[in-house]
């Protein structure tokens, strides 16, 4: 990733977690209001991360792009220059030269397909980034399931009733949507 954007989201994302640290607290100590406050705040955070990871993601896209360019152009460049050869060594007939023009011809077109197919996998590899929705939500049912356990163990059932679910469900909403957009960019 982009070094300055890549920073910068870790940087948010452990202002996220201070957020929700004091989110539970302040549930813990029965201030709603408080608590409420430092959600917004930590909904925030995380999705400046997420704005961030998204920046980061499209100037490696970009920048795999430019390399791809500057390597198909040097190596057409040299299929250029083997065939030039090719076409002096038809003029000539010399078997020998035309013998070893073929093979340079066809060492240039494996490097060719070699770079193009390293290229692709890294095109692929950066799309599977992106999980299958299901895996995600799976992990982030998961993840607030761990989270409400802990809230009921610590402060009982009544406050966590109390916690504002609506901006947790929101924010995957949201998430998917940007998830898609994001994706539909890449293709």
């Amino acid at each position: 990733m982009s070094g300055l954007e890549s920073k910068c989201s870790i940087k948010t994302g452990k202002e996220e977690q201070a957020e929700k640290n004091k989110v539970k607290k302040a549930l813990i100590q029965g201030n709603n209001d408080i608590a409420q406050i430092y959600a917004q705040n930590a909904i925030r955070k995380g999705q400046e991360r997420l704005n961030l990871l998204r920046l980061a993601s499209r100037i490696d896209a970009v920048a795999s792009r430019i390399q791809t360019a500057v390597t198909m152009r040097s190596v057409t460049n040299n299929m250029a220059h083997v065939v030039r050869g090719m076409d002096k060594a038809m003029e000539t007939m010399n078997l020998e030269k035309i013998t070893m023009v073929m093979d340079k011809f066809e060492e240039q077109f494996e490097d060719l397909e070699s770079s193009t197919n390293y290229y692709e996998t890294v095109s692929n590899d950066m799309n599977a980034v992106s999980q299958p929705q299901d895996q995600v939500d799976q992990l982030m049912s998961q993840i607030a399931d761990e989270a409400g356990l802990e809230l009921k163990h610590k402060i009982g059932d009544t406050v966590v009733d109390a916690t504002p679910s609506l901006p947790t469900t929101e924010a995957p909403n949201e998430e998917d949507k940007l998830s898609e957009r994001l994706r539909a960019l890449r293709n």
